[in-house]
């Protein structure tokens, strides 16, 4: 199966973009897909936080399109301009965050018609918009793509690919009805390429694009983390014209490569001990200059300990490794807000840490 390279459309700028924009953010490799449907499956664990960068979801390229050289958003493109008067700045900035804590891989019947783009997920409402001029990927009907999907946090999962039914307006409300029943491919947990947290990192696949599919569509991605009920949506507006990949609409960004500009800082202190146990107490502060909609601490327990009980947070746990998300209602932080979140553990020898890695996500 031959895979579709990502050449710009424009021959006046084939060059720019494909050096300045596309190679560095739409990544492909390994597994063969040899037919639609077929599940992917890798002997790797799957690292993911993100959203598609190929084919590049909404939130993805209206970053893309309104990041400037000082790291402002400025939208060039009509309908990424028209989410931020909907929606500010702030889903630009955490592109990767369009979740559901309590999704569970759950699609109709539980993110509603309207909100598909958004994942019912209201701080992205903007990018529900019916309309004809979002970013665009050009794709050819049944050939073999790879896709790319960003990893901006490490967590086990599957990926479960839809795409909209023949007929499908661009113009109108998105529903569940306009989605084809079944999705046309699942990948069983892909492996990681790339150091979590950066634009770079992904997991990436080859597939078979559906056959007999022309004009505009959606396809949809469903993102299920398997160690918890946290799942991610995404729409990647695409056009089957016989196109290779190549993605128009969107204004040349400043600079893809860079990490997004949110950061945080998380400190620890001890607030109570036992003869075998004690309780700490992790302040999250938006350390950075725009808006986060999430949070992730992690850090390594010493030997011997565990967490007992946490509060404030959704906690994963891999050995002594822990890595805490924010609860839904304490992740949205401006600029010099904090946060908390505790917790209790069980085994001797206390904790000396006072800070822990922090991200936003």
């Amino acid at each position: 199966m031959s895979s579709v390279m990502i050449t710009p459309k424009s021959t006046s700028t084939r060059s720019r973009l494909r050096t300045k924009a596309l190679l560095l953010v739409l990544l492909a490799l390994v597994a063969t897909v040899p037919a639609l449907g077929l599940i992917v499956t890798s002997g790797g664990r799957a690292e993911a936080h993100g959203t598609p960068m190929k084919p590049g979801s909404r939130t993805f390229l209206c970053w893309q399109d309104g990041l400037t050289d000082t790291g402002e958003i400025k939208p060039v493109n009509p309908a990424c301009k028209n989410a931020q008067q909907v929606s500010g700045t702030t889903p630009f900035y955490n592109w990767f965050s369009v979740l559901r804590s309590d999704g569970a891989g759950r699609t109709r019947g539980f993110v509603p018609d309207g909100q598909l783009c958004s994942g019912g997920n209201a701080n992205f409402t903007g990018f529900n918009a019916a309309r004809s001029d979002w970013p665009l990927t050009h794709l050819t009907s049944g050939a073999g793509v790879d896709f790319s999907y960003n990893a901006w946090a490490a967590h086990p999962g599957w990926f479960y690919v839809y795409v909209t039914k023949d007929g499908f307006d661009p113009t109108r409300t998105l529903t569940w009805d306009d989605m084809e029943d079944q999705p046309f491919l699942t990948v069983d947990h892909p492996p990681l390429n790339g150091s979590p947290g950066t634009v770079e990192a992904n997991y990436s696949w080859t597939g078979q694009l559906p056959s007999g599919k022309s004009g505009r569509h959606i396809i949809y991605m469903v993102w299920q983390r398997s160690d918890s009920a946290e799942t991610f949506y995404s729409c990647s507006d695409v056009v089957f014209d016989g196109g290779n990949g190549e993605v128009t609409g969107i204004h040349e960004p400043g600079n893809p490569s860079e990490p997004v500009p949110g950061t945080c800082t998380a400190t620890r202190r001890t607030t109570g001990s036992w003869n075998g146990g004690y309780q700490s107490e992790v302040t999250v502060t938006n350390s950075g200059d725009v808006p986060m909609l999430g949070w992730m601490v992690d850090w390594t327990l010493p030997a011997g300990q565990s967490v007992a009980s946490l509060w404030n947070g959704n906690a994963t746990y891999n050995g002594q490794a822990v890595m805490v998300h924010n609860a839904d209602w304490n992740g949205s932080l401006s600029p010099g807000q904090s946060t908390t979140f505790g917790y209790v553990v069980t085994g001797s020898g206390g904790d000396s840490a006072t800070t822990l890695p922090c991200r936003v996500g």
